[in-house]
């Protein structure tokens, strides 16, 4: 969708002249700028858009081609160790019972 919209933004400015005032919502903040200042920004954040949905439909497909077979990387024993250091504190899966008093 967003794509869509840059590239509506684009078709629309591009034919004005360059230095003519324009406005552009950034956040919750107009900001006047110039046609070329706000065409030079809304290709740099098309492009931007396009390099983030490329990679994340690769990982897409990396996912579905690891659930499809079924394929299980194993870690190495450095992400190992990362990953135990943060479990530190919780249960590591052993029940404790009560102390019996013996007497």
């Amino acid at each position: 969708m967003e794509m869509s919209e840059h590239s509506l933004v684009l078709k629309a400015i591009q034919p004005l002249d360059p230095s003519r005032r324009c406005y552009q919502m950034i956040g919750c903040v107009l900001v006047e700028r110039t046609i070329k200042e706000v065409l030079q920004a809304v290709q740099r954040n098309r492009e931007g858009l396009e390099e983030v949905i490329a990679r994340l439909n690769e990982e897409k497909e990396i996912a579905d081609f690891e659930a499809k077979y079924k394929i299980r990387i194993k870690k190495s024993d450095s992400e190992v160790k990362d990953e135990s250091g943060k479990k530190e504190g919780s249960a590591q899966g052993v029940l404790v019972g009560p102390a019996s008093s013996s007497g």
